[in-house]
């Protein structure tokens, strides 16, 4: 895997999770706070992992150290608000970061595993969490639409 595939993955992450960020407008307190609904997690929980998680993963990768904050789901839920400014800040980071990755980087191995599958896994965990907040939003009248891959590549290839 090469890391301009990498950068284009990391695009398609960030755009899938604006459409669901973008579909919580409104959202009725009780439905994001509900817990247990997906296994331990509700609907608000479940976006607060997906950035806690791509936040340490991000982390690791650009060797910044980890501190207690950077487990937000032990943390008190975020609000819809603070999660838009907590992937702003991450967002602003990966912009940082990404742009250094080179073809050699992803070669390396952490724990015996290429760092190029370690990234796909970042993005892959999104979709699962994106869908899993999709189908929760969808119940609830507020699908964020179509977040698979094919679309954000024909966006791309449109714009």
């Amino acid at each position: 895997m090469r890391a301009d595939e990498i950068r284009f993955l990391f695009g398609y992450d960030r755009w899938a999770t604006r459409k669901v960020l973008d579909a919580l407008d409104g959202i009725d307190p009780v439905v994001w706070g509900l817990a247990g609904v997906v296994g331990e997690r509700g609907l608000g929980s479940i976006l607060v992992h997906h950035l806690g998680s791509s936040r340490r993963w991000r982390k690791l990768f650009d060797g910044e150290p980890m501190d207690e904050g950077d487990r937000l789901e032990l943390q008190p839920l975020l609000t819809v608000d603070e999660l838009r400014a907590g992937w702003d800040d991450e967002w602003t980071a990966v912009d940082a970061w990404l742009p250094t990755l080179t073809d050699d980087d992803l070669a390396k191995l952490d724990e015996g595993i290429p760092i190029w599958q370690l990234l796909v896994h970042v993005v892959n965990h999104g979709t699962q969490h994106r869908s899993e907040a999709a189908a929760l939003l969808t119940a609830d009248g507020r699908s964020p639409g179509e977040l698979d891959l094919f679309d954000f590549a024909e966006a791309q290839a449109d714009s």
